[in-house]
């Protein structure tokens, strides 16, 4: 946490105490509350702030469309539309397909359906549950169950990388805690939903395939292969909170170079200022741009990896 950042010109991609307020509103620097709980002090920063109108954001806006289409009537207007279209790409797309049935169907034999996992028209067809039909269509399908876990990852990381978009705010998931903390809270869901599927005992078992392996040699493998995928687990959410941390960051450290270019001009090199200015903020545009898409990818990738390791959890065969 940078406080006091005098010439670190990151700063405002960092941590902070306070909020910086634009210059025409005063460009004052307000310190954010330190609460004293007795036993301990708790600072207010910055990105819990953001964290917390993320979550807010999330709230107010599902709330809102589930008000709409609880009746069971689709919702109207693009604002609804546009964040239905999103919850059901992720139900299709990513749950559904990543955490699968935990059912092996043989080409050869017919694909069995769960009750209700198809819907019959008014023409007498039917047509997978899920498929172009909206929200509030959750069908049967197995990974329903999984579904509001990665539903909230994919809103929380998404808001939190936006948030980053607007000026003298900052993204949360632009700091390693905010991603690591992220990644334990997946693991442990993770670890719930395969011990839940499998009992405690199975799903620590399941983490060494099934292998046939005759009299020593099974006895001195097994142990091995099972710490290896026993760390494979840890190291696989750690990368998934280094992925969203660093190219979040990455992509705000260059947008301050970028405008650091500026600077640079206006005081060590005033006969290129002009120059310089607007291919800068011309740069600057065009990786605001990128950073927009990186917010929506990355939010993607985050929830299609934690569905996968679901999926991985819960079926582990």
């Amino acid at each position: 946490m940078a406080a006091d950042h005098g010439d670190d010109v990151f700063h405002h991609i960092r941590d902070s105490i306070h909020f910086e307020l634009p210059g025409f509103l005063g460009g004052a620097t307000p310190d954010l509350p330190l609460i004293n709980l007795g036993f301990h002090q708790l600072q207010i920063t910055k990105f819990m702030v953001l964290q917390v109108v993320a979550g807010l954001l999330v709230l107010v806006i599902f709330s809102g469309l589930a008000r709409h289409i609880r009746s069971g009537r689709p919702a109207r207007g693009w604002f609804w539309n546009f964040w239905e279209l999103l919850a059901v790409a992720i139900r299709d797309d990513v749950a559904r397909p990543a955490i699968g049935t935990g059912h092996h169907h043989d080409d050869a034999h017919e694909e069995e359906h769960s009750p209700g996992s198809d819907l019959q028209h008014e023409d007498g067809h039917l047509s997978p549950a899920g498929h172009g039909h909206g929200i509030e269509d959750t069908g049967s399908h197995p990974a329903d169950k999984y579904l509001p876990f990665v539903w909230s990852c994919f809103f929380f990381v998404l808001f939190c990388n936006l948030l980053g978009a607007v000026p003298w705010l900052g993204s949360a998931t632009g700091h390693i805690a905010v991603t690591g903390a992220l990644a334990v809270v997946t693991m442990v869901y993770v670890i719930k939903s395969g011990s839940e599927k499998l009992g405690g005992l199975g799903f620590w078992k399941s983490l060494v395939p099934s292998m046939d392996l005759p009299g020593i040699m099974g006895l001195i493998l097994k142990p091995m292969i099972w710490v290896i995928e026993f760390f494979g687990l840890l190291i696989k959410h750690g990368v998934l909170a280094v992925r969203l941390f660093a190219n979040i960051m990455a992509g705000h450290t260059v947008i301050a170079v970028i405008l650091g270019y500026i600077a640079v001009a206006g005081n060590d090199l005033p006969a290129l200022y002009w120059l310089i200015t607007p291919a800068s903020v011309v740069g600057q545009i065009g990786i605001g741009m990128l950073e927009l898409f990186v917010a929506f990818l990355q939010a993607y990738v985050f929830a299609f990896l934690a569905a996968l390791f679901i999926g991985t959890a819960v079926h582990p065969h």
